[in-house]
């Protein structure tokens, strides 16, 4: 509770710090700062923008930049407690911290141009710019930001392995670090992600991150672990047409016909093609004739039909055959 004070007095002084900062810069270097950091609109401006403005190149634009910071770097020890209260906050995180949440925590909104200008006066904190596996973090160093890549690549490794969503806590049980550094760690990370209920995975997967009505269509599937007619499918996924919901149910090969209008995961072990298919396959499994019975039950394992229709399928004199017995056996064509 008193470090959460120690933030909220520290924004109240934020502006105030920002503008005595300032007030000893020239008018063109004061002006420029201003724009670039946000610090009036809560926008940062791009070297171009200001370049244009006054009339010089964004090179040009950005040694002034370069050159107003390193003079009033030199008068930021007068600041020391809010650095304090910065370094204190990028520790407990485990030494590394996504931009847009660090902002957001510390500036609580209205005072985020302010932080982002202040941790940019530092030498003690590096910011990481945006790639294509991590967002823009700031970090105490190079290692730490290495440790936390190191950390992300074994937990990715891992939920490939798992192949479904987990908990924060099964995340950090895969680590020796503490839960809230390991949710910092993932935070930073392109390649992993939480959805709406909480649960981290790879962000290509739909669970976490679904693309369109076909990945809204599985998800329904996984949450309810049972088979569901095309028509209530598109009951329960608001917004849908029914037959938007059915074409996609038939197209994507992540679902099996397995009754009349009733469909349900492949994942699950249904076996697609319609039900001589299922016989064939049953068959194929087995060296010995099968009863009536038997072929009943395996295929009502895998379709919602009536038995009828199992019956004549098996009435295929071409492809099965019935001995003295009563059982059932696969017709072996003969190779020329």
């Amino acid at each position: 509770m008193s470090g959460r004070k120690k933030i909220i007095m520290s924004n109240n002084n934020y502006q105030k710090i920002g503008q005595d900062l300032v007030s000893e810069l020239g008018p063109k270097q004061r002006e420029i700062i201003v724009r670039r950091f946000g610090l009036v609109s809560g926008e940062r401006e791009t070297l171009e923008s200001i370049g244009k403005s006054y009339r010089i190149c964004r090179e040009r634009v950005r040694q002034i930049e370069k050159t107003s910071l390193d003079k009033m770097k030199k008068r930021t020890s007068a600041y020391k407690e809010v650095f304090k209260t910065f370094a204190k906050y990028l520790k407990n995180a485990g030494g590394v911290k996504r931009e847009d949440l660090m902002l957001c925590d510390l500036g609580e909104g209205k005072w985020q141009a302010q932080v982002y200008f202040l941790m940019a006066l530092s030498q003690e904190f590096l910011r990481i710019s945006e790639g294509d596996d991590f967002y823009a973090l700031w970090t105490f160093n190079q290692e730490s930001f290495e440790k936390a890549k190191e950390t992300d690549s074994a937990i990715c490794l891992k939920l490939k392995e798992k192949m479904q969503p987990v908990t924060l806590k099964e995340l950090a049980s895969w680590t020796t670090e503490k839960k809230n550094v390991v949710e910092s760690y993932v935070e930073i990370s392109k390649k992993i992600q939480k959805n709406q209920e909480g649960l981290y995975g790879l962000s290509d997967w739909p669970e976490i991150n679904p693309k369109g009505i076909k990945d809204k269509i599985y998800l329904l599937f996984k949450r309810f672990q049972k088979p569901f007619h095309f028509t209530e499918v598109a009951g329960q996924i608001k917004g849908s047409l029914v037959q938007t919901v059915h074409n996609e149910l038939i197209r994507d090969t992540r679902f099996v016909l397995i009754g009349r209008g009733i469909y349900a995961l492949k994942e699950w072990g249904y076996q697609e093609g319609d039900v001589k298919d299922v016989i064939l396959s049953i068959f194929q499994k087995e060296t010995r004739p099968l009863t009536k019975q038997e072929i009943v039950e395996r295929v009502l394992k895998q379709r919602i039909i009536k038995e009828n229709t199992i019956l004549m399928n098996l009435s295929n004199k071409k492809i099965f055959s019935k001995d003295i017995q009563g059982k059932y056996s696969l017709i072996k064509v003969r190779e020329a």
